[in-house]
C-alpha cells in the first residue's frame, strides 16, 4: 500500500503524526475500560425529569456553561431528534457491531505491544445505591443478554461487600458486567501501540495537522520537525479537534464536545475492579497511580479554563464508599471528548478530496473502539471488503 499519514496520537490515530508523544491527550483520560457490554451508545435522554434535572444542575452526569450552549444548539437538537426510539435502535444496531470486536482487535495489539500486565480480563461493576434502580438495571442488563449476548452477574450487597472488601458501603449491590477489560495505565497501553507502530516499520513524527496541504504533483503534504512529509493518503484522526480542522477543506460535521476529569488519590485500600457509581455518574477505577475518579460530560466551548465541579462531587460521593486519601496530582487532568450527534463515528473517504480519509467522532468510547474502527478503515483504504458493514459511519452522511 501507498505511505499515509495519519493526524493524530490517541486511540483513534496511534500512528500518526502529532504535536505531542501517543497517549497523551484524550486516550490518557479515561476509566480505562475497554466496554465490550457497552453495546447501545449514549444517547439523550428524553423524559422530562432527567432532562430537568440537568437544565437546573442537580444531575451530575452532565454539566454546562449556559453562555456555551448556542454553540451547541444545532448537535443538541440533532442528537435529541438521533435518540428517539426508533431512531435509536437503528444506530445501536450498527454500534453494537463494531463493540462486539472491541477486545478481539484491542488483543493482538496488547500481545504484540507486551503490556499483557497492565490489562485484566475480569469485568468492571455497576454500584447502586437504592434497589429500585438495582431492580431497573438488572432488568435492563437481561433486556441486553437476551438481545446481545452480554454476559453479567447481579451481586447483593453482600456478595458485592466480599467481591470489594474495601468498599464501607455497598448499596443496594451491583451489576457486574464480566467481559470487559480494564487497563491500569491507559496512556502508557495508548503509548505502547504507538512504539509497536514503531517497531513495525513506521515513523513517528511531531508536526502541526494545520500545515497539511495538497501538492503541485496532488500529493498530501504535512510540515514535520524534519521538514515536509509527503504521502498519497491522509486520515484525519484528530478526535474532538476534527471538526474544527476539516472546515478548511470545506466540511462540515457538527459535533457535542464533552469535557471530562480525572484526578488520583492516594487511597487506603484499593479496588479490586473499575466501580460505576451510577446516582452520581462518575467511576472510580484503581490505576498504577492509585484510585482514578473519572467525570461524566461536561458542555464546553475553546475555553482553557477547568470547572471541575463534577469531580468535586464525585470526590464527596465516593468519599460514602471507601477512604480516598490525598489527592495525587495538584489540579485535575481535563480533556474533551468528540461525540457526534448520532453516535456513530466518522470513518471513510471524505467525499470531496481523493485520498483524504477520516476517523473520529468516537465519543466516549474511542479508547475501546480505535483499534475495531482502525481495522475498517484501512479495509477501506485498501479496497477490501470491511469485516464490519461500513456504510453507518460513512462520512457522507453529513456531506
Amino acid at each position: 500500500m501507498a505511505n499515509v499519514i495519519v493526524l493524530g496520537a490517541g486511540m483513534a490515530g496511534v500512528s500518526l503524526i502529532d504535536r505531542t508523544e501517543p497517549g497523551l491527550e484524550t486516550s490518557y483520560g479515561n476509566a480505562g475500560i475497554i466496554q465490550s457490554e457497552a453495546v447501545e451508545p449514549y444517547a439523550m435522554p428524553r423524559d422530562i425529569a432527567t432532562l430537568l434535572s440537568i437544565a437546573i444542575g442537580t444531575s451530575n452526569a452532565v454539566h454546562y456553561r449556559p453562555l456555551t450552549l448556542p454553540q451547541h444548539l444545532n448537535s443538541l437538537l440533532s442528537y435529541w431528534w438521533n435518540s428517539a426510539p426508533a431512531r435509536y435502535r437503528r444506530i445501536s444496531k450498527a454500534y453494537a457491531s463494531i463493540i462486539a470486536q472491541a477486545t478481539a482487535e484491542h488483543a493482538p495489539l496488547i500481545a504484540e505491544a507486551q503490556v499483557e500486565h497492565l490489562v485484566r480480563r475480569e469485568g468492571f461493576r455497576v454500584l447502586h445505591r437504592a434497589q429500585a434502580s438495582m431492580d431497573k438495571a438488572v432488568a435492563n442488563a437481561e433486556r441486553l443478554k437476551a438481545e446481545y449476548g452480554v454476559a453479567f452477574k447481579a451481586l447483593s450487597p453482600e456478595e458485592f461487600a466480599k467481591a470489594e472488601p474495601a468498599l464501607v458501603n455497598p448499596g443496594a449491590g451491583a451489576i457486574h458486567w464480566l467481559a470487559p477489560w480494564t487497563v491500569r495505565d491507559p496512556g502508557t497501553l495508548t503509548a505502547a501501540y504507538g512504539q509497536l507502530f514503531q517497531r513495525l516499520g513506521g515513523t513517528l513524527a511531531h508536526g502541526d495537522a494545520d500545515s497539511l496541504q495538497r501538492t503541485a504533483s496532488g500529493a498530501w503534504q504535512v510540515t514535520a520537525a524534519d521538514g515536509p512529509i509527503d504521502a498519497e493518503h491522509v486520515v484525519v484522526a484528530l478526535g474532538p479537534w476534527s471538526s474544527q480542522f476539516l472546515a478548511r477543506f470545506g466540511y462540515f460535521f457538527p459535533m457535542v464536545r464533552k469535557r471530562g476529569y480525572h484526578r488520583h488519590y492516594r487511597a487506603q485500600g484499593m479496588l479490586e475492579l473499575p466501580i460505576m457509581d451510577d446516582a452520581n455518574s462518575y467511576v472510580i477505577a484503581p490505576m498504577a497511580k492509585g484510585l482514578r475518579i473519572t467525570t461524566g460530560a461536561e458542555l464546553t466551548g475553546d475555553e482553557p479554563n477547568a470547572m471541575p465541579i463534577q469531580l468535586r462531587r464525585a470526590e464527596e460521593a465516593a468519599s460514602t464508599l471507601l477512604p480516598l486519601g490525598a489527592p495525587v496530582e495538584n489540579r485535575p487532568w481535563a480533556g474533551v471528548r468528540p461525540c457526534m450527534p448520532d453516535m456513530l463515528p466518522v470513518i471513510g473517504a471524505a467525499p470531496k478530496h481523493t485520498g483524504l480519509w477520516l476517523h473520529f467522532g468516537h465519543g466516549h468510547q474511542g479508547f475501546t473502539l480505535g483499534p475495531a474502527t482502525a481495522r475498517m478503515l484501512a479495509e477501506l483504504m485498501t479496497g477490501e471488503t470491511p469485516y464490519v458493514p461500513a456504510e453507518p459511519f460513512r462520512p457522507s452522511r453529513y456531506a
